[in-house]
């Protein structure tokens, strides 16, 4: 059930494991957003933080065992909002990322509406 309409937002997905990706982007398509672009390194996703062009990103903590941090830090200086998803939970995250965001694997559609409504919100 639906927690209220969530505005239409280009999203930049980062998520190393295709299959993950594509339900990922499926999501959030249903609920009526736009991928601006998707990345599945740490590599690919720097680019796409610094060349911009998406309104929020969800970043997967673990890419191919390199942490999505370096990329977290150039969303946070350009104040672009961004949920971390992980199967490890929030308190993996490094103290400066504990109060983001965080969706942890695996999750429902619903778990994924209501934080992208509360990102909004808290914007």
């Amino acid at each position: 059930m639906s927690k209220g309409p969530t505005t239409p937002t280009r999203i930049l997905v980062v998520e190393d494991e295709f299959l993950i990706r594509t339900l990922l982007e499926d999501m959030l398509a249903d609920l009526g957003h736009e991928i601006a672009a998707s990345a599945a390194t740490v590599d690919e996703a720097r680019t796409c933080a610094v060349a911009g062009g998406f309104d929020l990103a969800i970043l997967d903590v673990n890419l191919e065992g390199e942490e999505i941090f370096p990329v977290a830090e150039i969303l946070a200086e350009r104040n672009l909002p961004f949920i971390f998803v992980t199967g490890y939970g929030a308190a993996a995250l490094p103290d400066q990322f504990r109060g983001r965001p965080t969706l942890q694997k695996p999750f429902q559609s619903e778990k994924l509406e209501a934080a992208l409504i509360d990102l909004s919100a808290a914007a």
